[in-house]
């Protein structure tokens, strides 16, 4: 399964730090990790979101793929319009989420306000 996830640039240098391989812990306010099933509905939230609520205005859109067996336990969740969907895995299991990535994380867009 292709996904992607919307992130600031404090979360992308945690990816980075990575290798590109793994997404970073959530905060404990944030008992959900989501990625969306599609780049539309990712560069949405980057541009209108992680452009305003990041102390740098920068958002930035990540691709990845996750092997398909394992992401069917997660139900598609749609949060708006059509297009608006996620996989909702609990933060505790995101490390496990993290050790069925197939590839590297990848960076496909960039947004600023500067």
């Amino acid at each position: 399964m292709i996904l992607f996830r919307p992130v600031g640039t404090a979360e992308l240098m945690l990816i980075k730090k990575s290798g590109f391989k793994r997404f970073p812990p959530r905060l404990p306010e944030q008992p959900i990790f989501y990625p969306v099933l599609n780049e539309k509905y990712a560069k949405e939230i980057a541009e209108k979101w992680n452009v305003k609520d990041t102390s740098d205005h920068k958002g930035y859109v990540t691709k990845f793929e996750v092997d398909d067996d394992y992401c069917s336990q997660f139900k598609i969740q749609t949060v708006g319009r059509s297009y608006h969907q996620e996989l909702w895995v609990p933060a505790d299991e995101l490390e496990t989420f993290n050790d069925h990535i197939i590839g590297k994380i990848i960076v496909v867009s960039e947004f600023s306000d500067n």
